[in-house]
């Protein structure tokens, strides 16, 4: 991926929905909703021209759940990710 947010932005490469129920009927792509999670695979440097000393406590990697309706959607190569504020994430997935 050839992209580098800015400020406090984060890129979220979408956990994909499934796209069968459970016995077997396929879904269309107009009948599922937007992912709320995914992982980081991008983060800003953490700057925030609103505010003075903000940080970024996220990090590539992270396993996040985000609001539904946040952030902008971007296609870059044939795949799908989200960008958005770091206030955005909702949390950090533990394993």
């Amino acid at each position: 991926m050839n992209f580098t947010p800015l400020y406090d932005r984060i890129v979220i490469l979408p956990k994909n929905n499934e796209r069968t129920t459970e016995h077997g009927i396929v879904l269309p792509n107009t009948s599922q909703e937007r992912p709320q999670f995914g992982t980081v695979v991008a983060v800003g440097d953490g700057e925030n021209p609103d505010r003075e000393g903000s940080t970024m406590k996220l990090k590539v990697g992270d396993k996040v759940l985000f609001n539904k309706y946040a952030g902008v959607e971007l296609t870059i190569e044939g795949t799908l990710y989200i960008v958005m504020r770091q206030i955005d994430v909702i949390g950090v997935m533990n394993d």
